[in-house]
C-alpha cells in the first residue's frame, strides 16, 4: 500500500484561494483529474485538475515549462483528450506527477511557478467536464452484503444469500458505451415487463425505475491476456475512484434477469462523476476490512492478503439525494435519501481485481469496476429506491406531498461522495447528478 506524504499534510494551504474554503471537495489535498472543455466551444477536450472552484489545464502547464524531471515524463501522459495514458502508467510516476502539482499550487510554492500557473486556471463554471476515460469495459460488482441480504430477503425470506455469495465476488459485464458522465439527462427505458403471472409479457415504459449508489474504480496499468494480478499486487492496478449510479429498470429486471442475470435493465445508461479521485489521495481514509461474521467461510487463498485486510477497504460516505421537478419549481432543495459507507463492503477493491483475473481475463487501463449497491445495516443507509421502499410497499413522502415508490420522469438523483478522518483534511468526489427524461 502506498504510505502518507507530504501531499497529504492536514496543513497544506493553496494560493488558490477557494481551495481553502471550508466544504470543498477539491482542497490541495485532493487534487483529482478530470477531462474538460471549455463551455461553449467545440472540442479542446483535455486533463484539468480540479483545485477549489477551478481546474489547472495540465496540458497548458507542460507547455509553460511548469514540470521537470520524472514529473515532466508523467505529465506528457496527460496530453491527450482522455486519462487512459495517464491511468496506464506506473503507480510511482502517477504519484510523482501528484507531488509535482502539489508542489505548483501549494501556498509558498515558487514565486515564479505560482505567476505561471495562475493564468491557466479555468474556473469550473465555465467548463464542461467529460467523461474521464474511453472506458473499454465495464464490470459491476455485488460487494455490499447488506444490499444482496436486503435484496434477496425480498425474494427469497428463508434464504437470502446464495450460497456462493461469500465465497466469491459476483459481478456481471456491464454495458461500457452507454456510461455517460454527470449531468447527461437519463431517458427512461422500455422494455419487456410481465405484470401478472398468469399473463404474457408486454413492452412499455419501465414503471419501476431505480438508482444505485456505487464507487467505481478506474483499472491502471492492467494484466496481460493470462496472467492473473495476485492480490498483494491489485492496488498497483487501480488509478483512481469515482462516483457511478447504476440506473435500473426494476421491472424488465424481474423478467429477464434467469438464468443469465442483468441486461437491458440496467444497459440503458450508467452515470459517473466527472472527477477521478486518485488512488493516492486516498491513502489516508484506507481502513481494515470490516471482520467476517461467525460462521462466515475464510477467503479464498487468492482472496486473502494480510495488507489488504489490514487496509485494502474504503472510508467513504455516500449520500444519494432526490430532487422533483415540483420541488424545483417551488424553489425547494433536494432531499437526502440514504447515505451509507463503503467501510461497509464485504469485498475491497484488490479482492474484486484479483478475482476479476485470477482466470486470466486481462484488464486494460480505463476499464471501470464497480462496487454494485452500497448499503449499510441500517433503513436510512439502503443505498437504491428498490430496499428503501421495499419493492414499492413503503413509499418515500417528499416535502411536496409528493410520494416515491420509484423514480418518475423529472426526478433529479443526485450522488455525493466524501472522505473525512481525524488529523486529515476532507475530501470530496463531486457531484454524479442526471434527470429523468420519458420514454421516447
Amino acid at each position: 500500500m502506498t504510505a502518507l506524504d507530504a501531499t497529504h499534510d492536514p496543513a497544506l494551504r493553496s494560493w488558490v484561494a477557494s481551495a481553502n474554503e471550508p466544504g470543498t471537495d477539491f482542497p490541495i489535498q485532493n487534487l483529482p483529474m478530470g477531462i474538460v472543455r471549455e463551455r461553449g466551444r467545440q472540442g479542446g477536450a483535455r486533463v484539468g485538475v480540479a483545485i477549489g472552484g477551478h481546474v489547472l489545464d495540465l496540458a497548458a502547464a507542460v507547455r509553460a515549462g511548469l514540470f521537470e524531471g520524472d514529473a515532466l515524463a508523467a505529465a506528457v501522459a496527460t496530453l491527450g483528450p482522455t486519462l487512459n495514458p495517464w491511468m496506464a502508467l506506473s503507480p510511482a510516476l502517477r504519484r510523482t506527477l501528484r507531488r509535482g502539482i502539489s508542489a505548483i499550487l501549494r501556498e509558498g510554492s515558487r514565486a515564479e511557478a505560482a505567476h505561471r500557473a495562475r493564468p491557466l486556471l479555468l474556473p469550473l463554471d465555465d467548463v464542461e467536464p467529460q467523461l474521464p476515460a474511453a472506458i473499454g469495459d465495464y464490470t459491476d460488482f455485488y460487494a455490499s452484503v447488506h444490499h444482496a441480504t436486503n435484496v434477496g430477503s425480498m425474494f427469497r425470506p428463508d434464504n437470502p444469500l446464495l450460497p456462493n455469495y461469500k465465497w466469491v465476488p459476483i459481478g456481471y459485464h456491464g454495458r461500457a458505451s452507454s456510461i455517460v458522465v454527470s449531468g447527461t439527462p437519463v431517458r427512461r427505458p422500455v422494455g419487456q415487463v410481465q405484470e401478472r403471472p398468469e399473463a404474457p409479457p408486454v413492452v412499455k415504459p419501465s414503471a419501476r425505475l431505480d438508482y444505485e449508489l456505487e464507487l467505481g474504480a478506474f483499472v491502471g496499468p492492467g494484466n496481460a491476456l493470462g496472467a492473473p494480478i495476485p492480490l498483494g499486487q491489485a492496488g498497483n492496478h487501480v488509478a483512481g475512484f469515482c462516483l457511478v449510479n447504476d440506473w435500473s429498470a426494476r421491472d424488465v429486471q424481474a423478467w429477464e434477469y434467469q438464468p443469465l442475470g442483468p441486461f437491458l435493465a440496467k444497459n440503458f445508461a450508467t452515470s459517473i462523476s466527472p472527477w477521478v479521485v486518485t488512488a493516492d489521495a486516498l491513502v489516508p481514509y484506507r481502513t481494515a476490512l470490516p471482520p467476517r461474521a461467525p460462521g462466515d467461510p475464510a477467503p479464498l487463498g487468492y482472496l486473502h492478503d494480510p495488507a489488504d485486510a489490514a487496509l485494502g477497504a474504503l472510508d467513504v460516505t455516500l449520500e444519494a439525494w432526490l430532487s422533483s421537478r415540483a420541488m424545483r419549481e417551488r424553489g425547494m432543495g433536494p432531499v437526502r435519501l440514504s447515505r451509507s459507507s463503503t467501510r461497509d463492503l464485504y469485498w475491497t477493491t484488490g479482492q474484486m481485481v484479483a478475482h476479476h483475473t485470477m482466470n486470466g481475463c486481462n484488464l486494460r487501463p480505463g476499464d471501470l469496476l464497480a462496487s454494485g449497491t452500497v448499503s449499510g445495516p441500517e433503513r436510512g443507509a439502503r443505498g437504491c429506491l428498490l430496499e428503501l421502499t421495499w419493492r414499492g410497499s413503503e413509499p418515500i413522502t417528499l416535502p411536496t406531498g409528493e410520494q416515491r415508490r420509484f423514480l418518475e420522469d423529472g426526478d433529479e438523483v443526485t450522488l455525493r461522495g466524501r472522505c473525512a478522518r481525524e488529523g486529515f483534511a476532507t475530501i470530496g468526489f463531486g457531484d454524479c447528478r442526471g434527470v429523468i427524461e420519458p420514454a421516447g
